[in-house]
């Protein structure tokens, strides 16, 4: 059944609705959490176009349920400039320097997350110049592993209050970071291959269920819960990079 057994399926189906599960309450968590189970059936060619056109689709499902006027445009505005400059970065980096920015983006994520979870405290504002850095390391991430997401939540979450708008404004990002490896595999003819498209639709309902979900979850969240949430997605990121550096 298009290149796997039923028992594959159901596992791919299964990491599927979570990771959009995840995706559908913080914008977040596809690429790092669902590649590492799908990577040992799965060959990364056709992994990366696959991810790529359903991390599209539900960026663009949330925007449509979300309403682009929840957007924050003002914080669009100023991690977009940084966000494509640090893709042009990783793409031209390309894999030499991969792994040291894996185990280094990694140790932060842990750090970060761990600090958060640990140190409940009153919402703390970053200042609007950390977009500059956090769209950089984000946008590089994006080119070299196509997940750097969690990189963007943690700046939004220090500098949305509401948690919708935050949800909305990471899902336009993802959606942006998404359009670049979509457009350069399509211009590859990846999208020629009618098994991978059969993968995708197959996909569909565990993505759109996932999203559902999530989104559901979400609204009945307050924001403290949902920052917890999000500084979990973060560390199981950071945990994914180390796993995929030392092993």
């Amino acid at each position: 059944m298009m290149d796997f057994s039923a028992a594959q399926w159901v596992l791919i189906w299964i990491v599927a609705a979570v990771a959009y599960v995840v995706f559908g309450i913080a914008g977040v968590g596809v690429a790092q959490l669902a590649r590492p189970v799908l990577e040992p059936f799965m060959p990364l060619l056709r992994m990366g176009p696959l991810l790529a056109v359903l991390d599209f689709g539900a960026a663009a499902t949330n925007l449509l349920c979300d309403g682009r006027q929840r957007v924050d445009m003002t914080e669009l505005k100023r991690l977009l400039p940084w966000m494509l400059l640090g893709y042009g970065v990783g793409v031209l980096a390309g894999f030499q320097t991969g792994a040291t920015v894996t185990l280094m983006v990694g140790i932060l994520a842990v750090a970060y997350a761990l600090h958060a979870l640990l140190h409940q405290q009153a919402h703390k504002s970053f200042p609007a110049t950390f977009a500059m850095p956090f769209g950089l390391v984000g946008g590089a991430f994006s080119a070299l592993f196509g997940g750097g997401g969690f990189v963007y939540a943690v700046y939004l979450a220090g500098r949305v209050e509401d948690k919708e708008c935050l949800r909305a404004t990471q899902s336009m990002l993802i959606g942006l970071s998404a359009l670049g490896p979509l457009l350069f595999f399509l211009l590859e003819g990846a999208y020629h291959d009618s098994g991978l498209l059969m993968q995708a639709a197959a996909l569909l309902p565990a993505m759109w269920g996932g999203l559902w979900l999530g989104r559901h979850i979400t609204l009945r969240l307050t924001r403290e819960q949902f920052l917890r949430i999000l500084h979990g997605i973060v560390l199981a990121s950071g945990l994914a990079l180390l796993a995929r550096y030392f092993f």
